[in-house]
């Protein structure tokens, strides 16, 4: 029995182990229930290839999508000092930001680049949901108001892609100022008659819907984009009515005046050329 036990058994158990399944191999699409194989959910950018519903893209994957590689620099955001309000929950505001910066090898939920769709120069925004939700905090603020400078000195479209949670609440009333001090911001766009382009993506709402993601001068949404600014649930609850189904979604905003136009992911750059061929 031990002959078996210690030499036998462990020999046929090496011979039929099954190989490791590497994560994320499969995605469930959240729409129809249909199996996605992962390499064909990127090859289609990320839509779903049975019911076209659109999967949350990574910041990176926008940048790849906008614009071809050499095609683009990064502006570097200005430092400034982590954590104001020295604000700890379950941890540090300081460890949570050391997280997500390993975890996203970016500083921040903000991306400024200066790049080419096509012929067209511009400067592009594009908020990062894998850092803290994209929330809004003092350094997205600032890299907003960086964009439009830049944009303003240099005479170019500011496009900003939008995808967050709203404020960050670890900032507090320091993140609440980013709404005014990004509202400000747009206003300096107009003054200096800089075409300001804002594409609205899964999903954008708080503070983020209620500062500079409404106030473009044409207003981009991807198609089934979440956009609100309070949850559908909290909406109903307070004013104890059913919504429509389709409410907050980027369809529902364009009927109702809120979205000028709602655009495949496939089509997004370009719609995107097409606008800024357009207006400039």
């Amino acid at each position: 029995m031990n002959w078996l036990t210690n030499f036998v058994k462990p020999k046929l158990s090496s011979l039929v182990k099954r190989r490791s399944v590497p994560e994320k191999l499969w995605n469930n699409c959240v729409s129809c229930g249909n199996m996605i194989h992962h390499k064909d959910l990127k090859e289609n950018l990320f839509v779903c290839v049975n019911c076209n519903y659109h999967f949350r893209m990574s910041a990176e994957d926008r940048i790849k999508l906008f614009f071809e590689k050499g095609n683009y620099t990064e502006i570097n955001p200005d430092k400034i000092s982590d954590d104001p309000l020295k604000f700890t929950d379950k941890k540090k505001y300081k460890d949570r930001l050391k997280e997500y910066r390993k975890k996203t090898n970016r500083d921040d939920a903000f991306i400024l680049i200066r790049g080419k769709i096509k012929n067209k120069e511009i400067i592009t925004g594009i908020m990062n949901f894998e850092f803290m939700g994209g929330s809004m905090g003092r350094a997205v603020g600032g890299a907003i108001v960086k964009g439009a400078k830049i944009a303003i000195e240099e005479k170019l479209p500011y496009v900003i892609v939008t995808s967050s949670g709203g404020a960050r609440m670890q900032e507090g009333i320091v993140s609440l100022m980013q709404m005014p001090r990004t509202i400000a911001a747009v206003d300096l766009l107009n003054e200096n008659k800089i075409p300001y382009i804002v594409i609205l993506t899964e999903p954008t709402t708080g503070g983020v819907t209620a500062s500079f993601a409404m106030l473009g001068d044409i207003t981009i949404a991807e198609q089934g984009a979440t956009i609100g600014f309070a949850g559908k649930r909290v909406i109903q609850d307070t004013i104890r009515e059913e919504l429509p189904i389709d409410f907050q979604k980027a369809e529902y905003l364009k009927d109702h005046g809120m979205v000028d136009i709602v655009s495949h992911r496939k089509d997004l750059k370009e719609t995107l050329f097409k606008v800024i061929d357009h207006i400039n």
